[in-house]
């Protein structure tokens, strides 16, 4: 055994667990930073940049109207009398649909137009300063005024004459005088009353009467026209709640009917979505009953207000559709989705990826396995994707979110995309 041989064995002997522990202990530093290392990594989930279509819409419900629509009321009290239809009907134009007992409108038209005519007759009198009868007295009684005045006149100027020569006495001439001042006074009371025999109260009174007596007759008028309906236009009747000899009372709807060739879509926009409307936009409308089927059309009018439908706040904006087939029914609850904007082969990434700090939309990008954040700009949105315009190429990998509660993403951090 040399020297040496004995240096080794005597310190490795005596300080062989030392050693080991040294060793061990530099191990276990070794794989503590290794562990860190990979610690620092996030897992996460990631998409690609994609060139496609992108479409921006509201979505909503609404409830279909006739574009054209006449309803027909009971103008009084009264039984259906005749049925020339049944609901579903098509009819045309001047078509009659409906008729009512209107005996009684027919009784009070009847004496309403007698209060019509003698009301006339009494304006008529008043215009005229009387009735015939009176007229003609009056005229008589006007002729022999003036004779008489005339008469009056004449025998004061001949007693003037002669009083002159000295025939006649002064008393004579004075009687003379009299006689004509009261002869012309019947005949100023007599022209006074052929200009002003009505006082203002009673023509006024007389005008009364008759505005009275044309209303009562119009709306006798009035309830004879609606008690026989007839179409206005060309149309289905939709509605006829009635039966033949039913009583129905003043302003019972007797039936409706439509032209339903084309319908209006009342849709309900809630209030954040209003300012997004502009009068053009496509419209898809959709209804349950008819799945798979799609009208289309077009925004017709903006909410002119914003009123509580329920829960929600609305304005209520309408659209108008074909339904040429007649398929949609008034009253019918669709669903409607107003596009706002459509964009073709456009950048567009998943909408969970952009996020907002002070007003500047932005994204991770995944960069050599580290994120790199990237401001973009965006332009149309929807429910899952957003439209980006700058700030990214395509096929560009962006993170969506960390896979880890406690390792949230960071500008710099190491990634691993988890799919």
């Amino acid at each position: 055994m040399t020297l040496l041989d004995k240096d080794k064995s005597g310190f490795f002997g005596r300080h062989r667990w030392l050693v080991i522990s040294l060793g061990a202990g530099l191990a276990v530093i070794l794989l503590a930073s290794f562990n860190s290392m990979r610690d620092d990594v996030v897992p996460i989930r990631a998409a690609t940049v994609e060139r496609g279509s992108i479409r921006s819409v509201i979505s909503t419900n609404g409830k279909i109207e006739p574009a054209q629509n006449f309803e027909s009321h009971s103008p009084a009290n009264t039984t259906v009398r005749r049925l020339f239809v049944k609901e579903g009907d098509h009819v045309r134009k001047g078509q009659r649909l409906l008729q009512l007992d209107d005996a009684d409108a027919r009784s009070q038209a009847a004496r309403a137009q007698a209060q019509l005519k003698g009301a006339q007759a009494q304006v008529q009198a008043v215009q005229h300063g009387g009735s015939q009868e009176e007229v003609l007295t009056l005229q008589a009684q006007l002729i022999k005024a003036r004779t008489d005045r005339d008469a009056a006149q004449r025998s004061l100027e001949a007693f003037r004459r002669l009083q002159q020569k000295g025939a006649a006495s002064a008393g004579e001439v004075k009687e003379a005088e009299n006689v004509l001042q009261r002869a012309q006074a019947d005949l100023d009371l007599l022209q006074q009353k052929q200009k002003d025999r009505y006082s203002t109260p009673e023509v006024e009174h007389v005008d009364a009467e008759k505005s009275e007596a044309q209303a009562a007759y119009s709306a006798a008028e009035d309830i004879l026209q609606k008690s026989n309906v007839i179409a206005p236009f060309d149309g289905v009747v939709y509605s006829l709640p009635v039966k033949l000899g039913g009583y129905v009372q003043a302003g019972d709807l007797l039936l409706q009917e439509a032209d339903l060739s084309k319908v209006i879509v009342r849709a309900y926009v809630d209030e954040p979505d209003i300012g997004r409307l502009l009068p053009g936009q496509k419209t898809e409308v959709t209804w349950d009953a008819m799945p798979g089927r799609i009208w289309d059309g077009s925004v017709a009018t903006l909410p002119s207000a914003v009123k509580l439908r329920g829960t929600r706040n609305v304005g209520e904006t309408t659209v108008v559709l074909d339904n040429r087939d007649f398929r949609l029914l008034p009253n019918t609850n669709v669903s409607v989705t107003i596009i706002t904007a459509q964009h073709d082969n456009v950048l567009t990434i998943p909408r969970e990826a952009l996020r907002q700090d002070d007003s500047k939309p932005y994204v991770y990008q995944v960069v050599d396995e580290k994120l790199r954040r990237r401001e973009v700009a965006v332009l149309a949105s929807n429910l899952t994707k957003v439209e980006v315009s700058n700030g990214l190429t395509d096929k560009d990998l962006v993170a969506l979110n960390s896979m880890s509660s406690t390792k949230p993403l960071h500008d710099g951090s190491p990634v691993k995309v988890v799919q």
